[in-house]
């Protein structure tokens, strides 16, 4: 062990994500307490190292983090466990200090073993799976296997766990190998009698097989359903002819004929589901195609110029193939869209496995987001999930209570119920993809007034706010990183009352013609072009990426062929910053958070703002911000590269307009980029960009705005996010420019030689002062270029 530890930096490697490791050389610490000293702990050890204390970071109502340590041999392996042994029992000697250091901050160390191929959260869905089921009945699982580079070597190990299944009376369904996430698994049958010894972590069970990475549940989609059918009245007609797909939509099966659909979309069915998918059933792909194509029908939108691609990976009654892994669908369907249609650069994903939420570990399913975004340049668009099981209210002891209580009482009893339930309510793999974005669904949308009456036999839980649907699930994600990263309209959720005990128990209600997104429906009862409503994240990441085709849309009919000829990975980063660049924290549900759950006191703001990020993301976005132009509001796009340890620096033109005017104005910027990332690298966010802090942001009479996610939190994922406002004249001089500087930082673990393409929005706003515009647009010609310095 001396001798490993003697070979100087990085001889030992603590890292917080076992893929890509090989478990037989893996020992894990449990950490307890503050990550912080672990990791001071662990820089008095010579030879070892912490690869990413930021990726060791757990939330509020996670486990405690582990961190792995791959070491070179059995032997060093058997030395470490010694080691702790010793400790223990309080024999270390001399020199050996530091360790126990270490060993102070641990619950445990342990080598890798069935504890962690099947984690408490996995443990608890197996045991509803098999809840009342016979000994000999089959029960469907996914075996995740250590991968292995060496495809002998890789065979030979699923060999040996297809035995052990068969051996104990199961059977192998499928299997996939993706070389490019380091993924392994097998999708079988396993008799519910060798369930309960995977539950008991038995070592002579599956669980304690040496090539099992981890064993959980069949993926399983969180499903939609389409409420008040009616036959639909007006047919929006299709503008001939309508454009190549750039956006493609993976999701269940929708009504290809359907009026409102047939002339808008491009299908391909490659894994057959179409046939098997009775057509009444078609909610989920038909809602999702419609709220794309034609936005939310309350409000009679065009419909986009371009057909929309749309790949099946759900069959009959919308839910994912019984005989398929999710992740190697997912991977098959991109791979083709990109051969087949290498236009596409938006793929918006309204699923998410109701098995898998979030615990600070990513899925293979995020990880597969993650890869093939960068790989081909497409931006995902990613719903985060709907929690809707009971829950409780503890404000009120009755139903009248509730539906008597004053807006902002409602508002806070809930925000109060949700916040002490967010270990349960966390976003829904893969909705913790880094590269992709995240979509939470907030409390809006077009219900007509005189219709809005129809929701009040079910309770409106913000009357008063603009806040996230108490069934939008919670972040943060990777890293701790901002998740959702926006909201966009999702209906507004009303709640039904389940029952009474020592208080209320409440679930989201249904979608209705009062409270719901009108979309196209299946048939039913004999009727075919129906409408109907639904809500929910599936649906607000459904009018994400519309709002991002819209985002295209302008930007083509701006720029042209100067826009469409950039490379798609630019294109997708751009519309990736232009997207999330709007969004805000809506002023009275952030005031309303922090009141609620605090914590109170001085130096209480960064973790107040963690708060409230957890609900709200980056905040609302409004897709008429998105998209339209204003007089007295100007948004400048850059895309670029950037090689390590470099910066950028772009010239933002500032208006003579704004100068000397005491009103409120504000300059705002969004970066945003695609990590590349690899199985078994040491950091998985191994590039990190930011904007510095402007020197000069002080002559436009602007500070940093009090709400939004401070820098710390806002630089731990793929997005950057700054803006400064105020009301203090600015000092504005002719052909003045203030100097954005886009920084990356040095590579996490083994640096990247390629550059890291960016994409970065810039506004410059002044209500009211209508010359703005039109100045910097002037200036800007040609467009803004970034240059690289020295």
């Amino acid at each position: 062990m001396a001798e490993v530890l003697a070979r100087g930096a990085n001889a030992l490697e603590l890292r917080a994500d076992p893929s890509g490791l090989a478990p037989e050389r893996l020992l894990v610490f449990e950490v307890r307490g503050s990550i912080g000293a672990f990791a001071n702990a662990v820089q008095n050890v010579a030879g070892l190292e912490l690869v990413d204390e930021e990726e060791l970071e757990t939330d509020e109502g996670d486990q405690q983090p582990y961190a792995y340590l791959l070491v070179p041999d059995i032997v060093a392996l058997r030395n470490l466990e010694s080691l702790w042994r010793r400790w223990q029992n309080g024999q270390l000697v001399r020199g050996e200090t530091p360790w126990a250091n270490v060993f102070d901050l641990l619950r445990d160390l342990r080598p890798w073993g069935p504890l962690d191929r099947v984690s408490s959260i996995d443990a608890s869905f197996l045991a509803v799976v098999i809840d009342g089921r016979d000994d000999e009945e089959l029960v469907r699982l996914e075996v995740e296997l250590v991968y292995r580079e060496r495809e002998a070597v890789a065979n030979e190990q699923e060999a040996n766990v297809r035995a052990a299944i068969i051996g104990r009376g199961g059977a192998v369904v499928t299997r996939a190998r993706i070389g490019d996430i380091g993924y392994h698994a097998l999708l079988a049958d396993i008799p519910v009698r060798a369930v309960r010894e995977i539950l008991d972590r038995r070592s002579e069970g599956i669980a304690g097989l040496e090539p099992v990475l981890h064993i959980r549940p069949q993926s399983a989609p969180t499903t939609i359903e389409i409420a008040d059918v009616a036959e639909e009245r007006e047919a929006a007609a299709a503008r001939h002819p309508l454009g190549d797909p750039i956006l493609a939509l993976l999701d269940g099966v929708p009504v290809a004929a359907h009026r409102l659909l047939a002339d808008h979309m491009d299908l391909d069915d490659p894994f057959g589901l179409e046939p098997e998918a009775l057509v009444t059933s078609r909610s989920h792909g038909t809602a999702m195609a419609s709220l794309i194509v034609h936005g939310d029908r309350n409000q009679a939108e065009a419909a986009l110029p371009r057909r929309i691609h749309v790949v099946p990976v759900m069959g009959n009654n919308d839910e994912f193939p019984s005989d398929r892994l999710i992740v190697d669908l997912i991977y098959l369907a991109v791979v083709r869209l990109r051969e087949q249609r290498p236009n596409v650069i938006i793929v918006n994903l309204s699923l998410g496995n109701r098995f898998r939420p979030f615990h600070g570990q990513l899925s293979p399913w995020a990880r597969l987001l993650d890869r093939l975004a960068g790989r081909f340049g497409l931006l995902f668009i990613v719903s985060a999930g709907n929690a809707t099981t009971d829950f409780g209210v503890p404000a009120y002891a009755t139903g009248f209570d509730y539906e008597v209580a004053d807006g902002n009482h409602r508002a806070t009893s809930m925000i109060g119920a949700l916040h002490a339930l967010i270990g349960e309510r966390r976003i829904f793999s893969p909705g913790e993809t880094v590269n992709g974005l995240t979509i939470g669904a907030s409390n809006r949308d077009a219900v007509p007034p005189a219709e809005r009456a129809l929701a009040r036999a079910l309770i409106d839980p913000y009357p008063l706010h603009e806040a996230a649907n108490p069934s939008s699930t919670l972040g943060p994600g990777f890293a701790r990183s901002v998740k959702p990263d926006i909201l966009m309209p999702g209906a507004r959720e009303h709640m039904q009352i389940v029952r009474n005990h020592a208080h209320i128990e409440v679930r989201p209600g249904r979608a209705s013609r009062g409270a719901g997104l009108k979309v196209a429906a299946p048939p039913a009862g004999g009727r075919e072009n129906l409408d109907g409503y639904t809500n929910g994240t599936s649906a607000a990441a459904a009018l994400a990426s519309r709002t991002c085709h819209q985002i295209h849309d302008a930007l083509e009919a701006s720029y042209g062929d100067a826009f469409l000829l950039l490379p798609p990975i630019e294109r997708a980063v751009l519309l990736k910053a232009l997207l999330v660049h709007p969004a805000r924290w809506p002023r009275n549900v952030a005031d309303l958070i922090k009141a609620t759950v605090g914590p109170w006191g001085r130096g209480q703001a960064s973790k107040q703002k963690d708060n409230i990020r957890r609900f709200i993301g980056f905040g609302c976005v409004d897709a008429t911000d998105a998209v339209a132009c204003a007089a007295d509001r100007a948004t400048f796009f850059v895309t670029g590269s950037l090689r390590n340890d470099r910066n950028v620096t772009i010239e933002v033109p500032v208006p003579i307009a704004m100068g000397g005017k005491a009103r409120p104005h504000s300059l705002s910027a969004t970066l945003a980029w695609f990590t590349p990332v690899a199985p078994g690298r040491k950091s998985y966010r191994t590039c990190r960009l930011k904007i510095l802090k402007p020197a000069s942001i002080g002559e436009l009479g602007v500070s940093s705005h009090s709400w939004q996610p401070d820098e710390n939190q806002t630089n731990r994922g793929t997005i950057f996010s700054r803006c400064w406002d105020g009301s203090d004249a600015p000092v504005v001089a002719a052909d003045m420019t203030i100097p954005l500087i886009v920084q990356r930082d040095p590579d996490q673990g083994t640096p990247i030689d390629e550059p890291v393409i960016f994409g970065l929005a810039v506004t410059l706003a002044m209500p009211g002062e209508v010359a703005l515009y039109d100045e910097v647009y002037a200036r800007v010609r040609p467009p803004i270029r970034a240059a690289a310095r020295p």
